[in-house]
């Protein structure tokens, strides 16, 4: 009895080292690939998506050429990474705060008010969507999908008026990426999203009332997904 005991208790520590060294190794794994998508942002910000290579993400994040390629194959690979685990992370959350507003007017203030605040409080990641100037790719489902979506029901409830909706969507977008970059370079204060989207809304002819309505309303708050929080940490 004793024999077989001991060899039920060897088993057992020879389960719990094997558990131990698997969860070790994939948490080596994830640490590195986040030190990848990291220095990847950095570089999209300086380079943009189209001007980047793969000797800039091994220079930014100090990593062999063959621990790049356990992880990526190509930089459109790490661009899609960077977009679905950070932009498309953020919109999402955004999105879960806004779409229990019935308003559309007030969900396009609310979402890309929330939007580029948090560009601007991480700027690692502004810097990289402002670069992209709104490219689909590299900026996720807001300039796709739901901004669309809202300019268009507030058109469609006679609570915006213009004529053209992609010109609509373009002054939104352009606006939104111009704006957070003249925050990041200091080249104006925070206040200056704020000033921006009641332009923004004017220009979309939205009546003054309700512009002036939203902008004494206080930002509600989201959870920021853990990719853009572990951003900062991840630098090498």
């Amino acid at each position: 009895m004793r024999a077989s005991g001991d060899s039920a208790g060897l088993a057992a520590s020879e389960a719990a080292k094997e558990d131990h060294r698997v969860r070790t190794g994939a948490a080596r794994r994830e640490s590195t690939r986040r030190k990848l998508l990291s220095a990847a942002v950095e570089v999209f910000a300086a380079k943009g998506p189209d001007a980047a290579s793969i000797d800039d993400f091994l220079a930014a994040a100090g990593v062999a050429r063959g621990t790049f390629y356990n992880y990526f194959k190509t930089t459109s690979e790490v661009l899609s990474a960077v977009t679905s685990e950070l932009s498309d992370a953020v919109i999402a959350r955004i999105e879960d705060c806004v779409r229990q507003i019935d308003d559309p007017v007030e969900r396009v203030w609310v979402g890309c008010l929330i939007y580029m605040e948090v560009a601007v409080c991480h700027p690692a990641w502004g810097r990289f969507i402002a670069r992209a100037g709104g490219r689909s790719e590299a900026t996720g489902r807001l300039t796709d999908i739901y901004l669309p979506r809202d300019l268009v029901s507030a058109r469609e409830r006679g609570m915006a008026h213009f004529t053209h909706d992609r010109a609509a969507r373009d002054l939104v977008v352009g606006a939104i990426y111009q704006s957070i970059e003249t925050v990041l370079s200091g080249a104006a204060e925070r206040q200056h999203l704020r000033d921006l989207m009641r332009l923004v809304l004017a220009a979309l002819g939205i009546a003054p009332s309700t512009i002036e309505r939203l902008n004494d309303m206080p930002l509600p708050e989201i959870e920021l997904p853990d990719s853009l929080k572990s951003l900062e940490a991840a630098k090498p």
